[in-house]
């Protein structure tokens, strides 16, 4: 009875110390909250560092882009104007009193001012070289918020003479240059002109003329003669230095036309 009661009480002992041990090794695998706490700073902070370097990472990709798109966006521009002057058109208008009724008078149509041109080309925003002929108005006027100038170019389809001659006020003696010489009616700009220059501290459009004798040539910055320039200078002046961009320049585009305004010509 003795070693009953002893082999029971030796069991219950060993019982609670299993018990205890086992308590004790599960509050020592536990996580206290400072621990807790420790971790999920230290995972924002990571998260907070991957997003941070993402943004950037998106940011300066987003800067290129555009860099990018405004870098093609000029050299389009300027490839644009070089093909719109280089498909240059001997065309004739019939002047008078914008559209009037007859008589006409038969002038080769060109208008070509310091910050105003107007001409007849084979090429066409919309349709490049295969469309019809277009008549374009090109205009220097001021930038946005009136900061600097941009170079902007009207289109409007060619229809022979007598819509050449909407654009003439008649001809007169000009008493700067001692000639007579056609009068145009103004330029006018709005949404539907295409903007070929933008941010330019300056443009002008200057005019070759072909001399006969030393020195054979001079750029003059207004057209009064009744023949074509043989070239045509374009200067444009950015408004701020970026060497990072592609910045507007200086363009100088031939005209390979030889044919004398209003001359007789056999079949």
């Amino acid at each position: 009875m003795f070693r009953r009661l002893l082999h029971a009480k030796t069991q219950r002992e060993d019982a609670k110390a299993q018990k205890g041990l086992r308590g004790k090794g599960r509050q020592e695998r536990g996580v206290t909250l400072l621990e807790l706490l420790i971790a999920v700073t230290l995972l924002s902070l990571l998260v907070a560092g991957v997003l941070t370097a993402m943004r950037v990472g998106i940011t300066a990709l987003q800067r290129t882009n555009q860099r990018v798109i405004a870098n093609r966006r000029a050299v389009g521009a300027q490839r644009i104007l070089e093909q719109q002057i280089a498909a240059f058109v001997p065309a004739s208008a019939d002047c008078n009193a914008a559209g009037g009724p007859p008589p006409y008078q038969k002038i080769g149509f060109f208008q070509g001012e310091l910050q105003t041109m107007r001409l007849v080309s084979a090429y066409s925003l919309a349709e490049a070289g295969r469309g019809m002929a277009q008549i374009l108005e090109f205009q220097v006027i001021p930038g946005e918020n009136g900061v600097g100038v941009r170079l902007v170019v009207n289109e409007h389809p060619y229809s022979g003479g007598h819509g050449t001659g909407r654009f003439c006020l008649g001809v007169a003696f000009d008493p700067a240059s001692g000639a007579t010489v056609p009068r145009f009616v103004p330029v006018e700009t709005g949404p539907r002109s295409f903007v070929l220059a933008d941010k330019l501290a300056a443009c002008r459009i200057l005019y070759r003329e072909s001399l006969l004798e030393a020195p054979f040539e001079r750029w003059v910055p207004r057209w009064i003669l009744t023949s074509w320039p043989t070239a045509i200078r374009i200067e444009m002046v950015p408004l701020e230095a970026d060497a990072s961009k592609i910045l507007p320049t200086t363009l100088t585009i031939p005209v390979f036309v030889n044919r004398v305004p209003m001359g007789l010509y056999g079949d």
